[in-house]
């Protein structure tokens, strides 16, 4: 027995497909009229690609039309267990889009904490340059050569043209004089909980 489409709108989505278990083509006209455009939604924003999402949705309507014989009523809702599969399948599609298991994949980083950290930066990029325009001009030079440029303390005896030693005394004397101009700057660089 065909019940008539619109007949079908009122009827669970459960009884549905008992119906199309029956034989009844209607009623898998109207379940897959129903359930279809969420699944592709679903589908289309977790996986960006229309064509996959299309992939996804009917392969999910496929297996609900495999499962519909032995479908159990109560035990699931068909919309839940429809979404399952879509999740699941778009799971998989994405691991293989990535090649990397999902567990693998990075958890995406809040740009907040992004632009809390690069004012963070920023602020003590500008007290650092302040401090070091307080070192005498060869101190300056020698703690920028060594510890932001990271060159070795022979080769900047050599663009210096002075000793190893003097060089070793520029950048300690250098670094004491910057620890005492930001001294009192800690908390206002975010390094109250740095213990040097």
């Amino acid at each position: 027995m065909t019940m008539p489409y619109d007949a079908m709108s009122q009827t669970s989505d459960d009884a549905l497909l008992v119906l199309y278990a029956n034989g009844d083509a209607a009623a898998a006209g109207a379940l897959t009229a129903r359930l279809t455009p969420r699944i592709f939604g679903y589908a289309a924003r977790v996986l960006g690609d229309r064509a996959e999402a299309e992939d996804v949705t009917q392969e999910a309507m496929i297996r609900l039309w495999k499962q519909a014989p032995t479908w159990r009523q109560g035990e699931a809702k068909v919309s839940t267990w429809l979404y399952r599969v879509a999740v699941n399948l778009c799971t998989d599609r994405l691991r293989k889009k990535r090649g990397l298991g999902l567990d693998e994949i990075a958890e995406p980083v809040s740009q907040a904490a992004s632009a809390d950290a690069k004012l963070i930066a920023d602020d003590r990029a500008a007290a650092l340059q302040a401090a070091l325009g307080t070192l005498p001009d060869a101190q300056r030079q020698a703690v920028v050569l060594r510890h932001i440029e990271g060159h070795s303390n022979p080769d900047i005896a050599q663009i210096m043209e002075i000793s190893v030693e003097a060089v070793e005394s520029l950048t300690a004397r250098g670094k004491r004089g910057l620890t005492a101009a930001l001294s009192g700057q800690k908390e206002a660089l975010g390094f109250e909980n740095d213990p040097s």
